[in-house]
């Protein structure tokens, strides 16, 4: 697989790759990410190897990612149709506007025109809701998206950081309403975060957006670069390693073993392991470097077996909220002990095999 192993997203006919180049460090803006001049030619050496996808946010470097994007495209003269341009909007960009950030109308008009300006394009190709408004009923905010649409300004929308409950309530509204419904959902997910696969990730299975994982190394401690051996050591100028739990350190000890064994790096085993799983179309790479990006790139050429999957699995797999380890077991009694779409027998059925209905 490579990055021209475009895939569909959600429940569209949007392409994407694989791989989605995430820009939230293009600019030196927050005092630490890649300077205009290297953001760019990550781009650059993005798109030449066939990504098409590349995703930014009104408030990432204070508004400059979006600039720098739409700088790259227009000196390159580069066709605006053949990329998918991605951003969100939600953040506040001016402090003590009460109307600055949110998923108000006012807000996402606002916001959209600037992203427009910055990104120095007509459209977004997908517009993310970066996180839930409790404060916003969600049919203003799914309104004034599809008003968007209708427009020319957006082509398709997204959501990000929201509860099952209430993107699963905005889909049927608009659904209902025939209104514009999200195709996709960003969350974060890693063999460290893995809590989404409760209800967010079958919900987006079932309601039709492609899942797009963020921090798919948990901010890098998948890198294999954090270690019993080095805890408390300072291994850059801007992080202490700190002291992670038995459990970090098992998922991480197993990572390395894999690597070891295939000739790879952790980082690799551990974005070909998001890259498998399932409602996964496409997954965020954060880079800085030009060194990250080839790396990351690497993780599509990686074949994990199923005996591969499962040890990973094993190793990290996480506590869930009720009510799914309760319908994991009621799905036993309900299917006798069945083995159901791959979900393993728990607990024994309740009645016994000779056990007769009374009436």
């Amino acid at each position: 697989m490579d990055l021209t192993h475009y895939r569909t997203f959600g429940r569209s006919g949007l392409r994407i790759s694989p791989m989605t180049l995430g820009a939230m460090t293009f600019g030196l803006d927050w005092e630490y990410g890649a300077s205009p001049e290297d953001s760019k030619a990550i781009l650059a050496k993005y798109m030449e190897m066939g990504g098409n996808s590349v995703d930014t946010a009104n408030i990432y470097t204070k508004g400059h990612s979006e600039k720098i994007i739409g700088d790259h495209l227009k000196e390159n003269n580069i066709r605006r149709d053949s990329m998918v341009i991605a951003t969100k909007f939600f953040g506040n960009m001016y402090p003590g506007d009460p109307n600055g950030g949110g998923t108000s109308r006012k807000t996402m008009i606002e916001s959209l025109e600037n992203s427009l300006r910055r990104l120095q394009t007509d459209f977004v190709d997908l517009y993310w809701v970066h996180a839930y408004d409790e404060f916003t009923p969600i049919e203003e905010t799914m309104s004034a998206l599809h008003d968007m649409v209708t427009a020319g300004k957006v082509r398709y929308i997204a959501i990000s950081d929201t509860p099952a409950w209430k993107i699963s309530q905005a889909q049927m509204i608009a659904q209902f309403r025939g209104w514009s419904s999200f195709i996709g959902l960003q969350t974060e997910y890693s063999l460290l975060e893995r809590t989404s696969e409760g209800e967010l990730i079958p919900m987006a299975k079932e309601m039709g957006l492609g899942v797009m994982p963020w921090s798919p190394l948990k901010q890098g401690i998948l890198t294999g670069k954090y270690t019993r051996e080095n805890k408390g050591e300072k291994l850059s100028e801007r992080y202490e390693n700190p002291e992670f739990s038995e459990g970090t350190y098992d998922v991480i000890d197993r990572l390395i073993k894999l690597a070891k064994e295939k000739g790879v790096t952790p980082t690799e085993i551990a974005l070909a392991w998001v890259l498998s799983r399932p409602g996964v179309v496409s997954t965020l790479m954060g880079v800085r470097t030009m060194q990250h990006l080839t790396n990351n790139l690497k993780a599509m050429e990686v074949e994990l077996s199923k005996a591969d999957m499962a040890s990973l699995n094993e190793v990290s797999d996480p506590p869930l909220n009720f009510p799914v380890p309760f319908l994991r077991s009621a799905r036993n009694v309900a299917h006798a002990g069945a083995n159901i779409n791959g979900w393993p027998s728990i607990v024994p059925p309740i009645l016994p095999k000779d056990q007769k209905e009374v009436y």
